[in-house]
């Protein structure tokens, strides 16, 4: 791939947002706990990436799985489940 451009650092970290943001719609304490920790640790283990090849594929690949989340959390937010007792209070942080 001739002229591979890196996304920048704006990119990265604006993809970054929208998966916390979408993770925090799961209804479901545990399907939210799993995917901002899944993607914490994502953005973690690359952090370092600095060839312009890798870092264009998982972009790419980061933005199809973001596309994913966002049809999920969609249809998490259709049901309702109860509260877990490991949940925080609302309005209470610990």
């Amino acid at each position: 791939m001739p002229g591979v451009t890196a996304p920048t650092r704006r990119q990265v970290l604006s993809l970054y947002k929208q998966f916390i943001r979408n993770s925090n719609q799961f209804n479901n304490y545990n399907f939210r706990e799993y995917f901002l920790s899944k993607t914490r640790n994502t953005f973690r283990e690359n952090m370092n990436q600095e060839d312009p090849k890798v870092l264009v594929n998982l972009f790419k690949e980061a933005k199809n799985e973001l596309g994913v989340l966002k049809r999920q959390s969609v249809i998490s937010q259709m049901y309702t489940f109860d509260r877990l007792v490991v949940e925080p209070l609302q309005g209470r942080r610990n």
